[in-house]
C-alpha cells in the first residue's frame, strides 16, 4: 500500500497539472464566446469534466497522504452549514437531508477541507444507496465513551465529538461491510464510482486519531458513525457556536437544488 501510495501521489500531481491547463483553456474559450453561442455548452462540458477530474485527484492525494494539513479549531456544526449549498446540488430532488445538530457541540482540531471531505463523501454514499429517493439524517453530539467500548490502537482517549450519517437506503451485507474502506473497492457499476470516497474518509479519521463504525443490514439502511477527538482547548466554543446558530437550527432540512428547465433537458 505504501508503494501504491507513492505511485498514486506522483501520477496524481502530474495529471493535476494537465487538468489545470484544460480548465484554464476552457475558461478562456468561454470568455471569448458570446452568450448565445452554441459552442458554449461544449466549453462548459470541458470545464465541468476538468473540475470532476480535479476532484478525483483531490481524493487520490488524500489517500496517498500527499496533501498538506492545516489544522485549526472547528465546530462540526458550522462545517455542515458551510457545505449545505453544495450538498443541496448533489443529493437530488427525491432525497431529503435533515440536520440534527447538538447546540453544545465541542470543538475539534482539524483541517477544514478534511472535515468537508468526511461529510460530503458520507452523504453522497448514502445518496447512492437510495436510487428511488429517501431520507438522510446528519446528527452531531458529544460522547464520553468510544464506539461499542472499543477504540483503534492509534486512536486517542475521549472525550469525542460525534457525527453520524443515517440513511434508509438498500443497506449492505456483512461481506460488503467488511471491505467498505478498502481503496478502489466499490459495488457500483463501472464508470459510476472509483472506490476512493470511503477509503478517504477512513484514512482521515484514523490519521486524526478517531473511530469509525458502520451499522447496516440489507433493506434496513445504513448508519455511519464517526468519532473525532474533542480539542483540549475549548475557550472559543461560545464564539464559534454563536456563528453556527445564526445559520442553522437544531433540526434543519437541506433542500435539494431544483434544476432549471435547461438543466433538465440535458
Amino acid at each position: 500500500m505504501e508503494a501504491i501510495g507513492r505511485l498514486v501521489g506522483g501520477v496524481a500531481h502530474d495529471f493535476n497539472n494537465l487538468l489545470t491547463g484544460m480548465v484554464l483553456c476552457s475558461e478562456l474559450i468561454l470568455t471569448g464566446l458570446p452568450a448565445d453561442s452554441r459552442l458554449r455548452r461544449f466549453a462548459e462540458e470541458i470545464r465541468s469534466a476538468g473540475g470532476q477530474g480535479a476532484g478525483l485527484i483531490h481524493q487520490l492525494l488524500a489517500v496517498a497522504r500527499q496533501r498538506p494539513i492545516e489544522s485549526r479549531l472547528l465546530d462540526l456544526n458550522q462545517s455542515i452549514v458551510e457545505v449545505r449549498d453544495l450538498m443541496a446540488r448533489l443529493i437530488g430532488e427525491n432525497i431529503e437531508v435533515v440536520a440534527e445538530l447538538a447546540p453544545d457541540l465541542g470543538l475539534v482540531e482539524m483541517d477544514p477541507t478534511r472535515v468537508q471531505q468526511i461529510i460530503i463523501n458520507l452523504v453522497l454514499n448514502a445518496r447512492d444507496a437510495m436510487l428511488d429517493g429517501g431520507r438522510v439524517v446528519i446528527s452531531t453530539c458529544n460522547r464520553a465513551g468510544t464506539l461499542h467500548g472499543r477504540r483503534r490502537p492509534n486512536s486517542q482517549v475521549g472525550p469525542w465529538v460525534e457525527v453520524a450519517i443515517t440513511d434508509n437506503g438498500c443497506g449492505m451485507d456483512g461481506e460488503t461491510r467488511a471491505r467498505l474502506f478498502e481503496p478502489f473497492f466499490t459495488t457500483k457499476q463501472p464508470g459510476q464510482g472509483n472506490g476512493l470516497g470511503l477509503a478517504t474518509v477512513h484514512r482521515i479519521v484514523v490519521q486524526q486519531g478517531g473511530n469509525i463504525h458502520v451499522e447496516s443490514r440489507p433493506g434496513k439502511g445504513t448508519r455511519v458513525v464517526v468519532q473525532l477527538p474533542r480539542a483540549a482547548v475549548q475557550s472559543d466554543l461560545t464564539k464559534v457556536q454563536s456563528v453556527a446558530s445564526d445559520n442553522t437550527t437544531q433540526h434543519s432540512r437541506i433542500q435539494p437544488k431544483r434544476k432549471s428547465k435547461s438543466e433538465r433537458s440535458k
